[in-house]
């Protein structure tokens, strides 16, 4: 059933991002403004994109340093500690773009030293216009996931084992090979605010 759900969550944010980005009158350019959002502080950025990301950070900062109530709220780990990246959690309950609302939370350690660091929406394809101005891409590729947040590279679900030879985990979930957009928001990246890695992660998430 989870499979199932995912799946379409998946589908939707697609649809749902490129109906939305096509129904949109094209507004005037915003008068730009001076954000520490970007890659370094005194980063330019547009008003308008200032404000998607305000109002991103206003609606995670209770996950800011509470994994537990992440949890509670409905996101699962799906993947154990990426380099240069950390752990991932999906809400297979988000659906469509909405910066307040990322599909993904991505933290840092781990327990009562979990830190949010990043936000991330994952698409089946690159949307045909940046749901927020100047994104970059990152890729993931085709994986079975697992209960613990393990997984392991499949191109196709029939590929997935029931259960993590390795750790013993029952089988959660599959995705084809997905586009991501990262948005660090919690935590600087000298790589940029939209870069899939950061090299600050190393240290911090252990």
């Amino acid at each position: 059933m989870l499979r199932h759900r995912i799946a379409v969550v998946t589908a939707v944010l697609v649809v749902t991002a490129t109906a939305a980005c096509g129904s949109e009158t094209p507004a005037a350019p915003a008068a730009p403004t001076t954000s520490s959002h970007g890659g370094s502080p005194g980063t330019t950025v547009s008003k308008a994109l200032a404000q998607q990301l305000d109002a991103a950070h206003a609606a995670t900062a209770k996950y800011a340093t509470d994994l537990a109530r992440a949890q509670g709220d409905g996101y699962m780990i799906i993947t154990p500690m990426m380099p240069g990246m950390g752990y991932h959690y999906l809400n297979p309950n988000v659906s469509g773009f909405d910066p307040t609302k990322p599909a993904i939370l991505v933290y840092a350690g781990q327990g009562a030293a979990a830190r949010l660091v990043a936000l991330e929406w994952v698409w089946p394809e690159q949307p045909a216009t940046a749901p927020l101005e100047g994104a970059t891409y990152g890729s993931f590729d085709a994986a079975c996931h697992f209960k613990d947040g393990t997984f392991t590279p499949a191109p196709a679900e029939t590929a997935c084992a029931k259960t993590n030879p390795d750790t013993s985990s029952p089988f959660n979930f599959w995705h084809p090979k997905l586009v991501t957009l990262h948005v660090w928001l919690w935590y600087h990246n000298p790589a940029g605010m939209y870069h899939p890695t950061n090299p600050l992660v190393e240290p911090f998430g252990g």
